[in-house]
């Protein structure tokens, strides 16, 4: 019951759901990373672990291997206590958690055990935005910031690329949320400490989605929301030598009359925190 997909699948006797997750955590790999946002980042990086499985099945995933392949290892909840204090005595600015929404309950564990022994830095979830806000909620008080995808604005793509009925609606519920929990992303000296942080993938052949994204954002999120328009989409994963025949465009890269065109367009809409590096 973690995701919106309800699967109802009983780990504790050996089921798996969709994301094909059992009880205890796997992991693909942790460490500093330096490539997040700069607030994210910062000077001595993200305390990152990616988190082995996902609840989509982006067809054009750039991590297939971790998110479809479920490439990792498996870890104790101990060892994953452990790995958080680890990435704190290496100096990160804070725990980013990569797609930890199907292993949150030994996620949750592992704080418990970190936290007692001395983990005080800011919890990051990030995630693909596809979240059930009754999770959500009972991450209220813990989760410091909260840096979603919002993907796609329209529920047929969200099927036909990720496998994910309904997506939009629960993604924007999910942001709705989250913002209501942590507010606007605040910055001291340079770093988040807490708040929203959205991130909007832009998708070749896609600009019909600009204004309805970009307008959600700005009038029923804040005008102060940090978003990440990115544009380093590549054909990857299943997108690889062959195209959908309903988005044959996904098998080129963006172009940069599509980043200015969505730079424009939230702009146009009062937004200014976060992408105006990326014109």
């Amino acid at each position: 019951m973690l995701c919106p997909r309800h699967c109802m699948a009983d780990r504790t006797t050996g089921k798996f759901g969709f994301c094909k997750t059992g009880l205890a955590p796997a992991i693909a790999s942790f460490g500093p990373h330096h490539g997040e946002e700069e607030p994210i980042s910062g000077t001595f990086g993200s305390g990152t672990v990616f988190f082995s499985g996902c609840t989509m099945q982006c067809i054009f995933c750039q991590n297939s291997d971790i998110s479809r392949g479920y490439a990792g290892y498996p870890v104790s909840v101990p060892d994953l206590a452990g790995i958080f204090i680890r990435l704190q005595e290496l100096g990160c600015h804070n725990i980013n958690l990569v797609t930890p929404t199907h292993q949150l309950p030994a996620i949750m564990g592992a704080l418990i055990r970190a936290i007692d022994n001395g983990l005080c830095i800011p919890l990051v979830y990030n995630t693909s935005g596809y979240e059930d806000t009754e999770t959500l909620r009972l991450l209220d008080g813990i989760i410091d910031i909260y840096m979603p995808d919002l993907k796609f604005s329209d529920d047929k793509r969200g099927q036909i690329l990720a496998k994910t009925p309904g997506y939009p609606g629960y993604a924007k519920a999910a942001i709705l949320e989250m913002h209501r929990q942590v507010g606007d992303l605040t910055i001291d000296g340079g770093i988040a400490t807490r708040g929203l942080l959205i991130r909007y993938l832009i998708l070749p052949g896609f600009s019909d989605e600009y204004e309805q994204v970009f307008s959600f954002i700005a009038e029923k999120v804040s005008k102060n929301t940090w978003v990440n328009i990115m544009d380093q989409y590549y054909p990857a994963g299943d997108i690889t030598g062959k195209c959908p025949p309903e988005y044959p465009a996904l098998c080129r890269r963006v172009s940069q009359n599509e980043v200015r065109l969505a730079c424009d367009i939230a702009s146009g809409y009062g937004l200014y925190r976060g992408f105006t590096g990326t014109r």
